[in-house]
């Protein structure tokens, strides 16, 4: 029979005629058989089996086992004994295939209970145990796993069943992904999810397994010297108990045995189990770990695998099988790294495609996840402002999402950060900056001195001023400017990306801040400058009395005291008119100032006439007829906030708006000018200049008041649609556009400065004391400058007291500001002033918040042509000074920044006078851009510093360091011996200079970035670095030739070509 049935399953036969023939001989099987016919039919079961080439002999094999195992029970149990199992699990090389383990699970299901079956079951205890250990594949395991939960006595037991579970970990850990295709990875997760879960019910069987399975799991994933383990260990996570998880977690984080690259390792692939589908509780694990290592303050891996997997998680958003347990762990990850905006900064040029992505899914769980990442970012930008640039794009993605309120932000910000500290953070800021391709420094933030930061960028980037600090010799009576100096050269030579000012800062701390909270910077720098100039007005009078001293007979008359350098710098003069409206009597003061604090004006002040001048768009004066009434018209933008105003390029023929205004007489004074309205236009640059004065009876004022704000809205309606134009391209100009929004509260620089100067009426509880009149009396009170100083600096009074709730709040109006300023001084004259920094202040209050810098080179230019006083010059490149980053900007993104953020809003202006307009320049000559010299001991300090940052941060470098000046003190140089020194290499743009064996040696080493050609002259009358129109930053005279190899590296004054020697 047996010899037949096989005949039949191998032939040729159809299926339907193979199956019949098979029922006939399977009705006889189930007859009263032989003892050798049953075994022989049995034997044949097993082998169809097993080693059926496809289903239909292995559907037979099984349908045989059957009849025989219920109809034969005897013979059966005699067929299916431990030596038949034995030889089933061990017939092949390896480990026994899945075929022969779910044999000999349908024998256990038919074979009778007796001693035979409690021999196999013995035997089985043996042999899965042998099976695993032999790492499986997940074909194999998940077939051990169904064959053990179907029959629990095959099971190990005492200390082999710890061994067993230990073993599966082990195989978990091996498994791979057999075939491709949705197919092929659904029964590869239904192969792992089957393992695992033969380990939940082992574990619930024997609870003290689990630790020791947990370290064997831990052991797996933290070893370094293997391939990675497959991902299905997360299908092991879903069965451990959430009560265990604290004390494991606080074990493993204790563990003096676990090194950091261990614990990197481990915590490092279990985020990357965030895309297993079926894992439950997989982030609360991995959220639990981070927590773990954050308690003990193992900040370096945190940062490490923060910065290293963030963008990994972020992108399993996407599919929303594993979106719940991703979006845990990123939000985990991005609001506890709040020691740097790096995390966040990874995450922005994917933020716009997932918004798009979630938006298109519009499904619950993606708008869901679409809110909370947009809360996530407004919390990133909240807590990381100063990046407009970065930023833009992702506002723009979120802009119809809600925004949280500033509650809620600062809510989510203080749950969880393990970098509240900063002092156990301070060595790890280094390891996270990059050098700025600007070639510019930053400064570190010491814990909310950004205030600090930002107003020393933009002194430092005030050209004129740098180089009176830098001029400094070395031995003076000014311990802060001393300071100042030091800081300000490492900022112009360090190689460093970024330095810390915290020498500079607590020598100019000031007495009634606090540290560690966020202070006004306005305040600082009018702290900073007043210590300045009083330092030096000390010291140059203290010289000047040991002169004296010295001298046989003093002289005359004292010597008058020369100006200090602030007030060479920032120095102006300012008068204040006073007259009684009784008696007419005018008194006048002249004062000093360093900054002009403009203040508001009333939302119907900004309509009044403006004083000074702005660029306009020639189209927009050119073809524009002189306003009616006597208002000075400026063309409206309108539209919604988040549209970018556009700037003028350079190319485009510009007009320019000036228009000077005149103080009122008071009632029944004779008139002291004549209103009128001048216009000219010029062919060659078509210039367009507009001059006005202006003089109103004061009881007309408020009727010219109605007539203006009538005349206002008219022009609002014929403005409504502003015209479009094209975005400058790179690098081109930029002008100031002197448009500002025409809804309520719109504010322009010259609006303030207008309201500044406009005369003010002194009445009530403000009355005047005249002496003439010897009592309180009405009057009037007008300002004007009676001179300009080199560097203006404006501050915008943001910041006010409100009464109601009894706290300083702060004015969010949006503050248009020129890139050229003509402010009128006394005597009809106007002084022209180009924008060269401006510090933003990001927040809605004074006591919190960020502060961050644009700036350009604020250095004088030549004198303008004739006919073209007025027009701005070419623009210089824009910085963006954040703390430690610094990157190229533009006026585009100064201008814009409050139109797409808000909070963040120009604070402190500074204006650069335009040369051969003030009284100490020379008209038609440039002023020296030339770096000065520095004394030695700072260059000696400088070059020592260089020499210490790349021996760290780049061991090829500090190999090449000793030999090269090993070399060079070998040539035993005289001082009156010249020394022609080139090094050379191909410099960023691909030129080649002339080769030297110094350079292939660096080649040889693989320092090849920054390249320059220098021909270096000691020489005993030049200390230093001579050359004649340059020197080195940092090298000595003494110390020329051996200190000067470390700035072979790139260099960024080096490489911008400012040291150019012949």
């Amino acid at each position: 029979m047996d010899k037949i049935l096989e005949a039949v399953v191998t032939s040729s036969y159809p299926a339907s005629v193979k199956q019949g023939l098979v029922r006939r001989v399977l009705e006889a099987a189930r007859q009263p058989l032989e003892r050798e016919q049953c075994l022989a039919l049995l034997a044949l079961g097993t082998r169809l089996y097993v080693g059926g080439a496809d289903e239909l002999p292995r559907r037979v094999g099984c349908q045989l086992l059957h009849v025989a195992g219920r109809h034969h029970p005897d013979v059966f149990a005699e067929f299916f004994s431990a030596r038949r199992v034995l030889r089933l699990l061990q017939g092949g090389a390896g480990p026994p295939g899945p075929r022969a383990l779910a044999c000999v699970q349908l024998g256990l299901q038919l074979l009778p209970e007796g001693p035979a079956a409690d021999e196999v079951f013995a035997l089985l205890r043996r042999e899965v145990l042998r099976t695993v250990c032999e790492r499986p594949g997940p074909a194999v395991c998940a077939q051990v796993a169904r064959l053990l939960a179907r029959h629990p006595r095959c099971v190990p037991e005492g200390p082999h069943r710890l061994l067993f579970c230990q073993q599966l970990v082990r195989c978990l850990g091996r498994f791979r992904c057999p075939a491709e295709g949705e197919e092929g990875a659904v029964e590869f997760l239904e192969q792992a999810q089957q393992v695992s879960g033969l380990l939940a019910q082992l574990w619930r069987a024997q609870p003290a397994a689990i630790l020791p399975c947990l370290k064997e799991l831990f052991a797996v994933i933290s070893c370094t010297e293997e391939e990675p383990p497959s991902s299905a260990l997360a299908s092991v996570v879903q069965h451990l108990p959430l009560e265990l998880m604290d004390g494991v977690v606080r074990n493993l984080s204790n563990d003096d045995s676990v090194t950091d690259s261990q614990m990197l390792t481990a915590i490092s692939r279990m985020i990357d189990w965030v895309s297993w589908p079926l894992g439950k509780n997989i982030d609360k694990w991995i959220i639990a770990l981070l927590k773990g290592l954050a308690a003990v303050k193992k900040f370096s891996i945190l940062i490490e695998v923060s910065l290293a997997k963030i963008e990994k998680v972020f992108s399993k958003l996407l599919y929303p099988i594993v979106r719940g347990a991703a979006l845990s762990v990123l939000k985990y990850m991005l609001l506890t790294f709040q020691h740097s905006h790096e995390a966040f900064h990874l995450l922005l040029p994917h933020i716009p495609t997932m918004v798009a992505s979630l938006v298109k899914e519009d499904s619950n769980s993606g708008t869901s996840c679409l809110e909370q990442l947009a809360e996530l970012v407004h919390c990133m930008v909240f807590r990381f402002p100063g990046f407009p640039d970065l930023y833009e794009p992702v506002m723009e993605a979120i802009k119809d999402l809600h925004v949280p309120n500033e509650d809620r932000i600062k809510q989510l910000l203080g749950q969880d950060a393990w970098t509240s500290q900063k002092s156990e953070l301070a060595g790890f800021y280094p390891r996270l900056m990059a050098k700025s391709d600007t070639g510019k420094i930053g400064l570190i933030n010491l814990g909310n001195t950004c205030y600090v930061n930002s107003i020393l960028q933009a002194l430092f980037m005030a050209s004129d001023f740098r180089h009176c600090v830098l001029r400094l010799t070395e031995n003076n009576s000014q311990p802060l400017m001393t300071k100042l100096q030091w800081l300000f050269a490492f900022l112009e030579h360090s190689q460093r990306p970024a330095i810390s000012p915290e020498n500079f800062l607590s020598a100019s701390w000031t007495p009634w801040f606090s540290p560690g909270t966020q202070q006004d910077c306005s305040e600082y720098l009018k702290y900073l400058l007043d210590r300045l100039h009083e330092e030096e007005k000390t010291g140059t009078r203290i010289c000047q009395k040991l002169k004296q001293s010295s001298l046989p007979s003093p002289p005359e008359e004292p010597p008058s005291p020369s100006p200090t350098s602030v007030e060479k710098m920032f120095g102006g003069k300012i008068v204040t008119r006073i007259r009684c409206l009784r008696c007419l009597n005018v008194s006048s003061r002249e004062e000093a100032f360093t900054d002009l604090s403009l203040a508001f004006p009333p939302t119907e002040r900004c309509r009044r006439r403006r004083l000074g001048s702005v660029m306009l768009p020639a189209e927009d004066i050119g073809g524009r007829e002189p306003p009616a009434s006597s208002q000075a018209q400026v063309p409206s933008r309108v539209g919604p906030r988040r549209q970018r105003k556009h700037c003028v390029t350079g190319d485009a023929p510009t007009s320019v708006l000036d228009v000077e205004g005149l103080g009122r007489q008071g009632p029944g004074g004779p008139s002291r000018g004549e209103e009128k309205v001048e216009r000219e236009e010029q062919a060659e640059d078509q210039q367009v200049l507009v001059e006005r004065t202006q003089e109103e009876e004061e009881e007309e004022e408020k009727e010219k008041e109605e007539e203006e704000e009538k005349a206002e809205k008219e022009k609002e309606a014929e403005t409504t649609k502003e015209k479009e134009e094209d975005s400058p391209g790179p690098g081109t100009h930029r002008g100031a556009s002197a448009s500002t929004p025409a809804g309520e509260g719109s504010r322009s620089v010259l609006d303030l400065v207008n309201y500044f100067l406009c005369p003010e009426r002194l009445t009530a509880e403000n009355r005047y004391y005249c002496e003439p009149c010897a009592s309180l009396q009405d009057a009037e009170k007008a300002v004007e400058l009676s001179q300009g100083p080199r560097y203006l600096i404006l501050t915008l009074l943001r910041f006010s007291f409100d009464l109601r709730t009894m706290r300083r709040r702060k004015i969010l109006d949006d503050v248009s500001i020129p890139l050229l300023l003509r402010l009128p001084l006394a005597g009809g004259r106007g002084q022209a002033y180009d924008l060269c920094s401006v510090v933003v202040h990001s927040g809605v209050s004074s006591e919190s918040g960020h502060y961050y810098c644009y700036a350009r080179e604020g250095a004088a230019r030549p004198a303008p042509l004739p006919g073209a006083a007025d027009r701005p010059e070419p623009e210089n490149q824009w910085y963006l000074f954040n703390d430690t980053r610094v990157s190229f900007s533009s006026f585009e993104s100064v201008s814009n920044v409050t139109s797409f953020f808000p909070k963040d809003t120009a604070y402190v202006l500074f204006y650069r006078q335009r040369p051969g307009e003030g009284p100490e320049a020379e008209p038609g000559s440039p002023r020296g851009r030339a770096e000065p010299t520095l004394h030695k001991d700072l260059m000696e300090a400088i070059s020592k510093d260089n020499i210490l940052y790349l021996q760290v941060s780049r061991p090829k470098a500090s190999e090449l360091i000793p030999g090269w000046r090993a070399s060079l003190h070998s040539s035993r140089l005289g001082w009156d011996t010249p020394l022609s020194l080139t090094l050379s290499c191909r410099d960023r743009t691909g030129g080649l200079y002339r080769q030297s064996p110094l350079l292939q040696r660096s080649r040889r080493s693989g320092i090849t970035s920054c390249l320059f050609t220098l021909v270096l002259s000691v020489r005993r009358s030049t200390p230093g670095f001579c050359g004649g129109r340059s020197r080195l930053p940092g090298v000595p005279g003494d110390h020329a030739a051996q200190n000067l190899l470390p700035y072979a590296f790139d260099s960024p004054l080096l490489s911008q070509g400012r040291y150019q020697n012949t």
